[in-house]
C-alpha cells in the first residue's frame, strides 16, 4: 500500500497528546486493512523519522438505534507508533 493510503489522519485526542509529550508516542487512524510493517514504512516516508514499534488497535462498528431504525457506526483501525528517543513529529 502507498503510504498517503495507509496514514488517513493523526488523532489528537487528551490521552494522545500525553502519549506525544512524555513517551514519543504518536496516534493514527489508518487504513482497515494496512498491517504493523505497512503503518511503520508509511510513518517513516512522511515524516522521515525512525519507528521503534507499533501497536495496533482495531475498533468494531456499533450499532445505533435512530428514530427511523437501526444503523451501524464504521469499524476503525487505530495505530500507536514509538518513535526512536530524540525524535519528534510535527502534527500541527
Amino acid at each position: 500500500m502507498e503510504a498517503l493510503y495507509v496514514i488517513r489522519r493523526p488523532l489528537l485526542t487528551e490521552k494522545s497528546t500525553f502519549g506525544m509529550n512524555e513517551r514519543a508516542q504518536y496516534a493514527f487512524e489508518v487504513d482497515r486493512r494496512a498491517t504493523k510493517t505497512d503503518v511503520k514504512r508509511a510513518v517513516e516516508e512522511l515524516y522521515k523519522v525512525h519507528v521503534v514499534a507499533v501497536n495496533t488497535i482495531v475498533r468494531k462498528g456499533r450499532v445505533k438505534r435512530l428514530r427511523t431504525g437501526y444503523t451501524t457506526t464504521p469499524e476503525s483501525k487505530r495505530a500507536i507508533v514509538r518513535l526512536r528517543e530524540g525524535e519528534v513529529i510535527e502534527l500541527l
